[in-house]
């Protein structure tokens, strides 16, 4: 019988990369690690791991447990939800995740809603970058999320989580006067942290139109941003739950791109009671 919590560490390999970072992901020594993975191997009767000097890649045949490890997984949080279905009422701690535009708008009346209808959930929320989530839904630090991505920034798909749409913005410029994003070449630029999507996006965007842009400062409160180009200190890329009400000044000009946020949670989990109630009380902002 092939041990689930070894199953996990397998799976986590394969997704982080090396022994090193899933031996901090879990809180473990590395040490630790290898070992039950070397107790996996044994179980499973075949060789999961080749090592190559410090490195470690996976074999065919780990890349095969891992890919049933996904659906073991997933049962498990299917098998989860419906425990969780055939009790009354709604009690225990949802630990929810959001980005900061997110936390001011679609968040707010949600937590009012379920804390009206699910007085017993215990509601705890982290605003985080959407590049940030995806480890902490998988080890179960957090429970549901709010991300987002962009065309020119997609997310690539994790087997380990599922997400469903909710909302797609349009992408203005921000900037003193109407302004086109080639004609922004010569700006001053106001951008989120480097390794952030909204970074990413940024760069990208000015690079498809043909140039890169003369970063001058980085702020990631979409408030802070606009406050600063009323200021005059340069031009940036807004998405629409920010714009919806920009200092005087700022002429919001619509591009091309978009950006789509989805509600994401661990396969399996989409039917468990306080994640479904979670999506129910989430009301898009027009």
């Amino acid at each position: 019988m092939l041990d689930v919590r070894r199953l996990r560490l397998l799976r986590d390999l394969a997704q982080h990369g090396t022994i090193a970072a899933v031996a901090a992901a879990h809180t473990y020594t590395p040490s630790a690690v290898s070992q039950q993975l070397a107790a996996l191997e044994r179980e499973a009767g075949v060789a999961l791991l080749a090592r190559t000097g410090r490195r470690v890649t996976l074999t065919p045949a780990g890349r095969t447990l891992v890919a049933h490890a996904e659906e073991v997984l997933a049962a498990l949080e299917r098998a989860g939800a419906a425990l969780a279905a055939t009790r009354e009422g709604l009690s225990g701690p949802l630990r929810i995740g959001a980005f900061p535009t997110a936390m001011r708008t679609l968040l707010p009346p949600a937590l009012v809603a379920l804390a009206e209808a699910h007085p017993a959930l215990e509601l705890t929320v982290h605003e985080l970058d959407p590049a940030a989530v995806p480890p902490l839904l998988r080890d179960g630090t957090l429970d549901v999320a709010l991300v987002h991505d962009y065309d020119l920034v997609p997310i690539e798909p994790d087997p380990a989580l599922h997400t469903a749409p909710l909302l797609d913005e349009t992408i203005f410029i921000a900037a003193t006067g109407p302004r086109g994003l080639a004609q922004c070449r010569d700006d001053p630029w106001i951008l989120a942290s480097p390794g952030t999507l909204c970074h990413t996006m940024t760069e990208r965007a000015c690079e498809a139109a043909g140039f890169a842009p003369r970063v001058r400062h980085h702020a990631d409160d979409f408030v802070t941003v606009l406050t600063f180009v009323a200021a005059g200190q340069g031009v940036a890329l807004v998405p629409e739950l920010a714009a919806a009400d920009p200092p005087p000044g700022v002429v919001l000009t619509p591009l091309d791109f978009r950006r789509r946020t989805r509600l994401a949670y661990r396969a399996g989990a989409a039917h468990h009671p306080a994640v479904a109630a979670f999506a129910a009380a989430l009301s898009p902002v027009p």
